[in-house]
């Protein structure tokens, strides 16, 4: 992994749209005053909230096989159950 690059305060300050646009592609920069490392400046981790289809047809060749013999045996199981009566005793 490469050391991400070091900006000056000054260089934050006069050139902010750039660095931070350069943030928002997923560049890192630390952030230095008077020669000394003070902060880091990286870009925020983004849930995907949509898993392209091509990535999903790709999981779900490699997903186990499913009973349907099995699943509806469990699902009879569970629906064939009395519930419990949180006030019985």
């Amino acid at each position: 992994m490469s050391p991400q690059p070091e900006i000056t305060q000054r260089d934050l300050r006069n050139r902010s749209k750039e660095i931070m646009d350069a943030v928002q592609r997923g560049q890192a920069f630390t952030v230095t005053r008077d020669g000394h490392q003070i902060g880091e400046l990286i870009p925020l981790r983004r849930r995907r909230r949509f898993v392209p289809r091509s990535e999903f047809a790709a999981m779900s060749r490699s997903a186990p096989g499913i009973s349907l013999d099995a699943f509806r045996a469990d699902q009879d199981a569970t629906a064939d159950r009395e519930p419990d009566d949180p006030y019985g005793r």
